[in-house]
């Protein structure tokens, strides 16, 4: 599916920013199910300096730099990405069947265990705790019931979506993006971001590896599919290792796995990796912050139509002060 992503971030200071240093992460990234040909920043006021260059996972990422003093900030990125589909054999009833196979969780949980001399896995640094995403014995108690002996990882990994989606409720604003998971765990609600990483803490929480992708979702579904939860906002959702099969992305906030009509823009261990802007400021006061995004597909648009752009749920982090 080609998609076309316009993301649009516009913060509003009470009083004048003096300076103002920022990264952002609204370039998606190019990977097996995805494919990125085009990417467009624009920045208001224009910045004294920019530069792009990689995060710590290879991904691509901009800063700049404002020296002007000014009184609000507009970022908007335009993207055109191919998204992948599922492969046809978790589509339908053949789902659970695929996902029953290959590593039983517990030899994962063996094979991530640091040994002296054992060959390098990447996957072992999503195994640990990271500031938002911790390993915590109430994690695993909550997940403990669906480790059933010999259950596979993608199994498991499934189940457990599964059951976050159905315990939690969705609740846009009642939380921000520095809540603890385990303020999430414990009332049971959130945004798409407390679905994510609860998801993650447990499964690290069990010695399993799993990563935190940040994206974003058609707004318009096709014909006869569900409208999705989180769409118009930022997204977020979980990626889960298993050396048989890779990384499969699952999606607890809708109880889905992640397919086409997903865009990523990055993976790390927790929202904290890859917040789509982040930045320093001297001055402003106190701010408004909106944020709006339109994921559509090139295949629906005529001409002269132009989708409606929803207000994103708390994905974007407030700017810290000098």
């Amino acid at each position: 599916m080609k998609l076309t992503v316009t993301h649009e971030t516009r913060y509003v200071y009470a009083s004048r920013v003096e300076q103002a240093h920022h990264i952002a992460h609204l370039q998606p990234v190019s990977n097996d199910v995805q494919t990125l040909h085009s990417h467009h920043l624009s920045i208001s006021p224009t910045p004294s300096e920019r530069s792009s260059g990689a995060d710590a996972y290879g991904q691509p990422r901009e800063y700049f730099e404002l020296a002007t003093p000014h009184s609000e900030l507009v970022v908007t990125a335009d993207s055109l990405v191919t998204t992948a589909p599922l492969p046809a054999a978790l589509i339908g009833s053949d789902a659970d069947a695929t996902l029953a196979q290959g590593t039983p969780w517990e030899a994962l949980v063996e094979r991530m265990q640091y040994r002296a001399g054992q060959p390098f896995d990447a996957a072992r640094e999503f195994v640990h705790s990271s500031p938002l995403a911790p390993v915590h014995v109430e994690f695993a108690r909550y997940a403990a019931t669906l480790a059933t002996p010999g259950r596979s990882v993608h199994a498991l990994a499934r189940a457990l979506c599964a059951r976050i989606h159905a315990d939690f409720r969705y609740a846009p604003q009642s939380t921000d993006v520095s809540t603890p998971p385990l303020d999430a765990l414990s009332r049971r609600e959130g945004v798409c971001q407390d679905f994510a990483q609860v998801m993650i803490a447990c499964l690290r929480s069990l010695g399993l590896p799993a990563r935190y992708v940040s994206g974003y979702l058609l707004t318009s579904p096709p014909p006869d599919q569900p409208r999705l939860v989180g769409a118009d906002a930022s997204h977020a959702w979980v990626s889960v290792y298993c050396p048989s099969k890779g990384w499969l992305e699952f999606d607890p906030t809708n109880d889905c796995l992640a397919g086409e009509g997903h865009v990523r823009l990055g993976y790390g261990r927790d929202y904290g990796d890859v917040p789509p802007l982040r930045g320093v400021i001297r001055g402003g006061g106190s701010h408004q912050l909106s944020v709006a995004v339109t994921v559509s597909s090139l295949a629906d648009e005529t001409p002269g139509s132009r989708p409606v752009t929803g207000q994103s749920q708390s994905q974007t982090q407030s700017p810290s002060r000098a």
